[in-house]
């Protein structure tokens, strides 16, 4: 086989785009498309001169495909790849993986159970040659023990007309929350990627409708703790303009700083640690060196064409796959606690617990479904009073 015959579920932005990505690689073909909305799959489906089905089961059970693309809302990414799976398709999810972290981890149970099948997910920034070279950079030892990870990402400034352009859009029933579902699976992906770290424990202030009149949060400011005993912080927000996408990562020789596409590493002559437990002096100047990292300018095809040409790869010659879809779980289990931290004003521990997660999910459901109006901070406070998920 010298080519993947792709079906792409969902003919929404995100789904086009897979469906011209097939026709540009080489090594896949456009073998069928899916959309549930019967204009979207006349006007965008029946163009392609495939096979067009009006739901995932029949697109799955046609025969007519090798693997899957999954490129539905939020809620359908988990039941399609555990349905593409059991008949034996191998299954690429756009992010993210899942709403919540039960589901994710059932999907990711389903994929252990057929090792022969490639299970992916669209981590596209992983593919960033920035991020590449600050993971490598750290993986090499050139920090030494990490202190602390910083990313303020609040250049997502989007408009009310944004969020009434989709029903589904900015709904907890549609969507499953707001800015940290949409616009942050990459950033709480790269954070324990770069870094491989993950935090323990997530303390979080959000706010729902804070700056939009809509039911979902759109400001979220997280502490997280990790074990080592590192601190983290994330920031961010859709209702800030002009925002700011700045990651420090501090530690042992230093910082790294990447922001506007410019890699830096302010590096220590000395060990930190050994200065301070050592220095006899107590306003010990740390020499530093501000050194601007070079790395690799991107290729010429875009993040998207790249991740899917390696999962293509991986499909026919068994390479190594750059966002394997079973790391999809890691930066959905942040967002998760730093939601429901967020909400609830209470610490979340990781691993998450997915039943208390679901149950949180459907209280805010209840409580917010349908409401486009500014939330207050009161009717947070009467929520938490009345809601099981928040005691």
């Amino acid at each position: 086989m010298d080519q993947v015959r792709l079906g792409i579920i969902g003919l929404g932005n995100m789904g086009n785009g897979h469906v011209s990505l097939a026709r540009e690689i080489a090594t896949a073909k456009l073998a069928a498309v899916c959309d549930i909305d019967p204009k979207k799959l006349e006007e965008r489906g029946k163009p392609t001169g495939v096979p067009c089905f009006a739901t995932a089961e029949e697109l799955i059970a046609s025969k007519t495909c090798d693997a899957i693309v999954v490129a539905t809302p939020h809620y359908d990414h988990a039941p399609i790849g555990i349905a593409a799976l059991r008949a034996g398709l191998h299954v690429l999810v756009e992010k993210p993986i899942a709403v919540s972290v039960k589901a994710a981890r059932e999907l990711i149970a389903e994929s252990l159970k057929h090792p022969h099948l490639k299970f992916g997910i669209m981590y596209n920034q992983r593919s960033n040659p920035l991020y590449q070279k600050l993971r490598s950079l750290i993986a090499a030892g050139e920090l030494g023990e990490i202190y602390r990870i910083t990313w303020i990402i609040t250049d997502w400034f989007r408009t009310h007309a944004y969020y009434a352009s989709g029903g589904w859009r900015a709904t907890w029933a549609g969507e499953g929350g707001g800015v940290l579902i949409n616009q942050c699976p990459h950033n709480l992906d790269l954070i324990q990627w770069i870094t491989g770290l993950n935090p323990h424990r997530v303390t979080a202030v959000g706010s729902v409708g804070k700056r939009h009149p809509i039911e979902v949060e759109d400001d979220v400011s997280a502490i997280l703790e990790y074990p080592n005993g590192a601190v983290g912080h994330f920031i961010t927000t859709t209702g800030e303009a002009p925002g700011t996408n700045r990651l420090e990562i501090a530690g042992d020789r230093g910082k790294f700083i990447a922001e506007n596409g410019k890699l830096t590493f302010v590096r220590t002559t000395e060990s930190v640690t050994e200065v301070n437990a050592n220095s006899p002096n107590s306003f010990h100047n740390v020499e530093t060196w501000t050194i601007d990292i070079p790395y690799p300018k991107a290729p010429p095809i875009g993040e998207h064409h790249r991740v899917m040409l390696n999962y293509l790869d991986a499909i026919l010659k068994d390479t190594p796959m750059l966002s394997p879809g079973v790391e999809g779980i890691h930066g959905l289990e942040i967002g998760n606690a730093m939601l429901m931290s967020g909400i609830t004003r209470k610490p979340i521990d990781i691993p998450v617990d997915g039943e208390a997660f679901d149950q949180f999910i459907a209280d805010m459901i209840k409580t917010y479904g349908g409401k486009k109006t500014l939330a207050t901070r009161e009717a947070v406070v009467d929520m938490a009073a009345s809601s099981s998920s928040f005691r």
